[in-house]
């Protein structure tokens, strides 16, 4: 089994490019777990059809430590197992302590043994690497791969070069190595090239290129992924590349962040600091 954590600035579209490549790999013949790690609770949306899911902190409060795996995963868009971390009482506590509690749990029911027969794991992790908790898929291996979800902008630059600072400082102790840049567009002049600048630079690829589209948005509304709403259109093929390219994917890194210097001259040598 794969365990994938998705990084990437807070509003990049994580969730979103998680849920819909989960649906690309499904289609492939996948068994796949999301596991959502967002106090927010919308990782696993798309994938449920817009039903609300009880997040794990949530059942926890409710019935105690007599907990069982059926209680805190329910079964989404085509077999797709989905947890939901969630958070703790606004005001109250660490977000971060969410994941922590989840997975172990989720490792102590036996979600990811041998007969669950899963293929792949994925923890859509939100925003940057700043806190413990939001660290752990890197920090105690609970993730193998890392995929980092970035844009043309330069604050979703900067949160990517900082989420590889996080993955070469634990590469070592955890084994996580980082799998790639996925390029969620948002039309950026010369969007492409920098992320693709962006990736040699820190020693890694630019695994997909996701072209802006409308029907991301029109699928979001109604609570489903592109491939499940409109299996047809040219962006539910882009979600099913991109699956296929993480599937194949063979080039697992420590990253070399640079420097912000090295980043703002990135930025102006493509033209978009001018």
């Amino acid at each position: 089994m794969r365990k994938i954590a998705i990084y990437g600035k807070g509003g990049i579209g994580k969730s979103t490019t998680t849920q819909n490549t989960v649906a690309g790999l499904v289609e492939l013949g996948k068994k796949v777990m999301v596991v959502g790690c967002d106090p927010k609770a919308d990782s696993t949306r798309l994938l449920l059809g817009g039903l609300a899911q009880n997040t794990v902190l949530d059942t926890l409060r409710a019935e105690g430590e007599d907990v069982e795996l059926e209680d805190i995963r329910k079964t989404g868009y085509a077999g797709v197992v989905c947890v939901e971390s969630g958070g703790p009482e606004p005001g109250v506590g660490c977000a971060g302590r969410g994941i922590i509690t989840s997975i172990n749990l989720l490792e102590q029911l036996g979600a990811y043994a041998e007969s669950e027969k899963l293929d792949y794991a994925f923890y859509d992790v939100l925003g940057d690497v700043v806190c413990g908790g939001f660290a752990m898929p890197i920090r105690e291996g609970k993730a193998q791969e890392i995929y980092i979800v970035v844009s043309g902008e330069m604050m979703a630059m900067y949160a990517a070069n900082n989420i590889c600072k996080g993955i070469k400082r634990f590469a070592e102790s955890g084994g996580v190595r980082l799998g790639g840049l996925i390029c969620n567009s948002r039309n950026v002049d010369n969007e492409k090239e920098m992320i693709e600048a962006l990736a040699e630079k820190i020693g890694t690829q630019m695994i997909y290129f996701i072209p802006r589209d409308n029907v991301v948005q029109r699928a979001e509304i109604n609570r489903k992924t592109v491939i499940e709403y409109e299996p047809g259109a040219e962006q539910a093929d882009e979600y099913r590349a991109l699956a296929k390219k993480i599937d194949e994917n063979e080039m697992f890194i420590i990253p070399e962040p640079i420097t912000t210097e090295e980043l703002e001259n990135l930025l102006i040598k493509h033209g978009i600091a001018n």
